[in-house]
């Protein structure tokens, strides 16, 4: 994957909501969750 900062990696992955991409959401999520974010506003 290329090398993202937390804040591209988050926008990323709600891009990818968005768009319903189901790869890119698995694959993004998977390194949410290594760096301990939170993707989404509570």
């Amino acid at each position: 994957m290329k090398i993202m900062s937390n804040e591209q990696l988050v926008v990323s992955y709600r891009d990818a909501l968005k768009s319903g991409e189901k790869e890119w959401i698995k694959l993004l999520k998977e390194e949410i969750k290594r760096r301990g974010l939170k993707p989404l506003k509570n």
